[in-house]
């Protein structure tokens, strides 16, 4: 399933690893390209019907990829807290709480693959945090707790979708 918004999804891999490279412009410009890849891909799969399961399965993997090891590098170069990476992974926190929820209750086949809003809000966050920091620009350190407010979102968002979703996929299933 190889399609052009997937290989444009896949590009995030190697500008992960350009974060390697200390070097402030490259730094920049592989996260500019990171968020201008999630939004091109995006768009190509809905205008142009190459929506799939590995796609949507895809797409916020490489986004994570790209955000573990960006705050990873930064992490060891101490330009950010531990505290500070928790709280920027705290969505995966309740992705993980949720995905554990479907797991518990045996509904997780049934749910449907799709981006939620505070997803979306919280990658967007991710990027700009990062770009902020690459930068060297100063902002409240208790800014770093709106992600966990986000992840809270999410996780409400993801039950409130499951919940609008269950009846449909149980008279699916009845048919």
């Amino acid at each position: 399933m190889l399609n052009p918004p997937n290989s444009i999804s896949f590009m995030r891999a190697p500008l992960a690893l350009l974060f390697i490279i200390e070097n402030t412009t490259l730094r920049t410009i592989a996260i500019v390209l990171a968020m201008l890849s999630d939004c091109i891909d995006g768009y190509l799969a809905r205008r142009y019907h190459f929506t799939s399961r590995f796609g949507a399965v895809l797409d916020p993997l490489m986004d994570k990829f790209f955000v573990y090891v960006t705050l990873t590098v930064l992490l060891f170069e101490k330009q950010i807290l531990p505290w500070q990476v928790a709280t920027m992974l705290s969505r995966d926190f309740f992705l993980f709480l949720f995905l554990s929820y479907l797991g518990i209750t045996g509904t997780w086949r049934n749910l449907e693959i799709k981006a939620i809003r505070w997803g979306k809000v919280t990658t967007a966050a991710q990027f700009a945090t990062l770009i902020a920091i690459v930068l060297k620009v100063s902002f409240p350190p208790q800014l770093f707790f709106l992600f966990i407010l986000f992840g809270s979102l999410a996780f409400v968002e993801l039950l409130q979708f499951k919940k609008r979703s269950s009846p449909k996929t149980e008279n699916a299933s009845r048919n």
